[in-house]
C-alpha cells in the first residue's frame, strides 16, 4: 500500500476501516454517557491490538496511517479541546519509524503483535531519540539520554512505535505527602478524561489518560506503591503491576529497588497481556530480573480464557466498611465472580493487614536517596543535578515554577536518611517482607487454598485541588500489600457512579501473572464494564 500523505494521514479506505473498528465500544446496558461525545468521531475508538493487526495484515491499514491519526488525536484533545495534558511531548521520530515498520511488513517481516502499534510511555523511561527523559521535573529539562531504558529497547524490538512521552505526578509523587496527582513542573496538571475537575490520581498519571481517551494503543506506567493501579482505577483502563522482578528497571528514574516495577495499561486485559510479553525479561541491566529467569512466560496472551474463572478459588479480602460506593462494586464483582463459577472464599482476611506502620515509607525514604544518587550520578554532564541534595536546592531556588502548589518535604526526608547499612533500614525492609509476604499474602492464600485474592482498585476520583493541596485517587485500594511484597497486581474496570469508574482489583504470589490475567480477562468478558470517556467539565450533582 502506497505510504499515507502526512497532510492526509488516512486514506479514504484507511479511514473506513478504522470507523468499522470504532464498534469496539462498549457501553453498560441502562447507562448514558455524562454529555454528547466530542463532534468529531475518532476513528481509532477503543480499537485493540489484534484489530490493527488484522487490519495491517490485510493492506487496509498502515503504521503511519494509525501513528497519524494518534498524533492528531494528541493534537486535537491534549493540547486543545478538553486539554487534558497527558502527554508532555510527541516523538519527532514516530512517523519516520512507522515508514521504517511498513516497509518491513511489506517485505514479509513482522516482528509480532506489537508491529506497528504507536506506544506512549511515562517521562521516568530513558528514551535514545530526540525526546527528553525528566520525570516531569523542570531539574532535568533538556536530558536526553544516551540509552534506551531496557524495556524500550524491547518495545523497539518488538516493532512498537515509541509515540510520545506521558505527562506523570513529578517524581513519580515522591516530592511531597501534599501533591497533586498528575501535577508536573513540565506538564502542569493532568486531567481525568471522564469529568475534567476531577484526578486522574498518579502516578502514571499521563500514561492513564492517554490509554482510556484513545491517544495510542496502549501505554506503560510505573509502580512504586499505586502508580499504576490507582490511575487505571480512575481513569477506566486495565493496569497491571507484574511480580518486582519481571520487568527491568534499568534505565527507569528510580524511587526504590524494593518496589519498583513498570507495568502495562491498556484498554482490555488482551492489549495489557500482548504488552507484557513485549516487556517482560530477564536484563544483565538489573540483577533483579535474574529471579525471573524460570517465570518469564513466552506469550502471556495464551492464559487468557473467557471460561477462566470456573474453578477458580478467589479470596475477598475485609471489606472497607467506610466507603459503600465502592463496597458495592465489590459485592457486585463478587457476584459475577460466583455466576462465572468462581468458588469465592469470604471473607478471606489478610491477618497483618495494617500492622506495616511507617515501614514501608521509611524503606522507601531510605532507598529513594540511595538509588536517585547512583541514578543521577550516570546522567549526561549537560544535566546539572547530581544528587538528591542539588535537587532540593533546585528546587528552592525556583519555587513559583516547581513548587506553587505544594513543597518537597518527602525529599527532604529522604535527605536525611543514611546508608541503607543502618539497622533501621535492615529492620524496616524485614518487616515489610515478613508482614506482607511470609505472614501476608503467602500465609493467606495458603490457608484458603486459594488461587488469587480480590479487592477494590480504589475509590472515586476526588476533585483537584491545587489551593488546598491535594487531588490524590480517592484511597480504599487494595495497593499497597502487592506493592511492599513485590507482587503482582490487576485492575480491570468494574462500574461507574456519577460517570466515573470504578475497578476492582485480583492479586496473589509472586510470579502468578498468569494466573492473574486468566482470572481478569474472564471478570472483564463476563462484565464488559469499561466505556469510552465524554470529557464533562464538572459534575451537575443537583
Amino acid at each position: 500500500m502506497t505510504p499515507t500523505n502526512p497532510s492526509n494521514p488516512l486514506s479514504r479506505r484507511e479511514f473506513a476501516e478504522l470507523a468499522s473498528l470504532a464498534v469496539a465500544g462498549i457501553v453498560l446496558p441502562g447507562t448514558e454517557r455524562a454529555q454528547p461525545r466530542p463532534p468529531q468521531a475518532f476513528a481509532l475508538e477503543e480499537t485493540t491490538i489484534a484489530q490493527l493487526q488484522d487490519g495491517m495484515k490485510a493492506g487496509r491499514l498502515t503504521a503511519r496511517g494509525v501513528t497519524q491519526a494518534y498524533l492528531d488525536r494528541i493534537a486535537a484533545l491534549d493540547r486543545q479541546g478538553p486539554t487534558l495534558r497527558a502527554v508532555l511531548e510527541t516523538n519527532p521520530d514516530a512517523l519516520a519509524t512507522a515508514d521504517a515498520l511498513d516497509g518491513e511488513r511489506r517485505r514479509g517481516k513482522v516482528r509480532g503483535p506489537l508491529h506497528g502499534i504507536p506506544v506512549i510511555v511515562k517521562d521516568n523511561m530513558e528514551t535514545h531519540d530526540k525526546m527528553q527523559t525528566t520525570a516531569g521535573s523542570l531539574a532535568l529539562e533538556g536530558n536526553v539520554a544516551a540509552r534506551d531504558a531496557s524495556i524500550v529497547e524491547r518495545l523497539r524490538a518488538a516493532g512498537a512505535v515509541i509515540l510520545a512521552k506521558a505527562n506523570l505526578s513529578e517524581w513519580a509523587n515522591f516530592r511531597s505527602s501534599r501533591s497533586s496527582s498528575g501535577w508536573s513542573g513540565r506538564g502542569r496538571q493532568c486531567r481525568n478524561p471522564y469529568v475534567l475537575d476531577r484526578t486522574p490520581s498518579g502516578s502514571s498519571s499521563g500514561s492513564a489518560v492517554s490509554v482510556s481517551a484513545n491517544l495510542c494503543t496502549v501505554a506503560v506506567g510505573t509502580e512504586t506503591d499505586g502508580s499504576i493501579i490507582s490511575p487505571a482505577n480512575t481513569c477506566g483502563i486495565v493496569g497491571m503491576k507484574p511480580t518486582v522482578g519481571l520487568v527491568s528497571r534499568a534505565g527507569i528514574i528510580p524511587i526504590a529497588h524494593s518496589q519498583d516495577t513498570a507495568g502495562p495499561m491498556a484498554r482490555t486485559v488482551a492489549d495489557a497481556a500482548a504488552l507484557l510479553t513485549a516487556l517482560a525479561g530477564v536484563d544483565p541491566r538489573d540483577p533483579a530480573t535474574a529471579d525471573a529467569q524460570a517465570h518469564v512466560a513466552k506469550d502471556y496472551t495464551a492464559f487468557l480464557d473467557a471460561s477462566g474463572l470456573k474453578g477458580a478459588r478467589i479470596g475477598v479480602q475485609a471489606r472497607i466498611g467506610n466507603n459503600p460506593i465502592v463496597d458495592t462494586v465489590l459485592e457486585q464483582a463478587i457476584a459475577v465472580l460466583k455466576t462465572q463459577g468462581a468458588e469465592v472464599v469470604d471473607p478471606a482476611p489478610i491477618e497483618t493487614a495494617g500492622q506495616l506502620g511507617t515501614n514501608e515509607r521509611d524503606v522507601l525514604q531510605y532507598e529513594f536517596k540511595t538509588d536517585l544518587n547512583a541514578y543521577l550520578a550516570t546522567m549526561p554532564v549537560t544535566v546539572k543535578p547530581r544528587t538528591l541534595a542539588d535537587l532540593i536546592a533546585f528546587n528552592a531556588a525556583n519555587e513559583d515554577r516547581e513548587m506553587p502548589y505544594f513543597g518537597q518535604e518527602t525529599f527532604v526526608a529522604a535527605q536525611a536518611r543514611g546508608p541503607l547499612t543502618e539497622q533501621a533500614y535492615l529492620d524496616a525492609r524485614g518487616k515489610c517482607i515478613e508482614l506482607t509476604r511470609t505472614k501476608g499474602i503467602d500465609a493467606t492464600m495458603d490457608k484458603y487454598k486459594l488461587d488469587a485474592m480480590l479487592g477494590p482498585s480504589g475509590g472515586i476520583a476526588s476533585l483537584v485541588d491545587l489551593a488546598g493541596g491535594g487531588g490524590g485517587g480517592g484511597g480504599a485500594g487494595s495497593s499497597q500489600f502487592p506493592a511492599v511484597s513485590g507482587y503482582p497486581h490487576i485492575t480491570v474496570p468494574a462500574g461507574f457512579h456519577f460517570g466515573l469508574p470504578l475497578g476492582v482489583s485480583f492479586y496473589g504470589r509472586a510470579w502468578s501473572e498468569p494466573v492473574l490475567l486468566r482470572v481478569a480477562y474472564a471478570f472483564e468478558q463476563a462484565t464488559k464494564a469499561r466505556r469510552a470517556p465524554g470529557f464533562t467539565p464538572t459534575l451537575a450533582l443537583s
